[in-house]
C-alpha cells in the first residue's frame, strides 16, 4: 500500500511539474526577436514557398505579433520539417502555418477563438481546400510544367549553389515534386486541368467570402491569412504564363479581399 501511495504521489508531482512548465512557457511574452526564415527573396524563393511565407507573416501580423524576416539560402534545410517557412521564437523552432497557429494559440494568441464548432470545422475544410488545390497547383506549375521549370524554377532554386551541385539539387527537387504529384493523382493532369482546379477553388472561396470583409464576418482568421498568402503571391509573381493570375482576377471580391489585407496589415510595413 505504501508503495502505491508513493507511486501515485510521484505521478501527481510529475504531472504538476509538467503543467507548471507548460503554463510558464505559455505565459512567456512574445519576444521582439522572433524571426521568420525563408529562402532568398530576390533570386531564389519560388511561388509556393513565397505564398506559404506570406501566409505566416499575414497570420502573425493579424495576431499583432512582431516578427523579423530573415533570408537564408539554406532555409529549406534549416527547417525542422524541411518545409518553408519556419519561425524561431525563444528556444522554439516551428515550421508551417498549421503548427505555428497551434504554437501561438498555446501562448494565448488566436484568431479563431470566437468561432463556434461548426464554423471552426468549416474554416479547417476551406484551409484544406486551399492547400490541396492552390498549393498543389503552384507546385505542379513550378516543377511539372516544362517551360516554367526550365526558365524559372530550376534556375532560381539552384541560384545560391555552384555547378554541378546546383544542377543536382534542382533536378532532385523536381523529381521529388513529380513523384509527389504522381502519388496524389496529379501526375497525369494537363496544365489546363490544373488551371480549372484553381478556378473551382477560387469559385468556392468567392462564394464563401461573398460581400464580407473576411471569411468569417468582421474579424480575420488563419483562413484569411492562408488565402491572402496564396492569392496575393500568385497575382504578383512572374511566371511563363499569366493564366494562373487571370483565373483569380475573374473574382472581384477576392481581388478586393487581397487589397484590403495588404492595406490593413502590410502597407508601409513590407519587410
Amino acid at each position: 500500500m505504501n508503495v502505491l501511495v508513493v507511486s501515485l504521489s510521484l505521478s501527481l508531482s510529475l504531472c504538476l511539474l509538467v503543467c507548471l512548465f507548460l503554463t510558464s512557457t505559455a505565459a512567456e511574452p512574445w519576444p521582439e526577436t522572433a524571426t521568420l526564415y525563408q529562402p532568398l527573396k530576390e533570386d531564389q524563393i519560388l511561388l509556393s514557398d513565397c505564398a506559404s511565407s506570406l501566409a505566416v507573416q499575414a497570420y502573425l501580423r493579424m495576431c499583432g505579433l512582431p516578427v523579423q524576416v530573415a533570408y537564408r539560402a539554406n532555409a529549406e534545410y534549416m527547417s525542422p520539417s524541411g518545409k518553408i517557412p519556419f519561425i524561431h521564437v525563444g528556444n522554439q523552432v516551428v515550421s508551417e502555418l498549421g503548427p505555428i497557429v497551434q504554437f501561438t494559440k498555446a501562448k494565448g494568441h488566436s484568431l479563431s477563438d470566437g468561432l463556434d464548432d461548426i464554423q471552426r470545422a468549416e474554416m479547417k475544410a476551406y484551409m484544406e481546400l486551399v492547400n490541396n488545390m492552390l498549393l498543389t497547383a503552384e507546385l505542379y506549375i513550378q516543377w511539372c510544367d516544362d517551360a516554367t521549370a526550365a526558365e524559372i524554377s530550376r534556375p532560381r532554386y539552384s541560384s545560391p549553389y555552384s555547378w554541378p551541385l546546383s544542377n543536382i539539387l534542382a533536378y532532385q527537387k523536381q523529381w521529388e515534386v513529380r513523384r509527389k504529384m504522381n502519388a496524389i493523382g496529379w501526375g497525369g493532369k494537363t496544365l489546363e486541368q490544373v488551371y480549372e482546379d484553381v478556378s473551382q477553388c477560387c469559385q468556392a472561396l468567392s462564394q464563401r467570402l461573398g460581400t464580407q470583409p473576411f471569411f468569417f464576418n468582421k474579424q480575420p482568421t488563419e483562413l484569411d491569412a492562408l488565402v491572402f498568402g496564396h492569392l496575393f503571391t500568385i497575382l504578383t509573381t512572374r511566371l511563363t504564363s499569366t493564366e494562373l493570375a487571370e483565373r483569380i482576377k475573374s473574382y472581384s471580391n477576392l481581388l478586393s479581399f487581397c487589397r484590403r489585407i495588404e492595406q490593413t496589415y502590410f502597407e508601409d510595413k513590407t519587410s
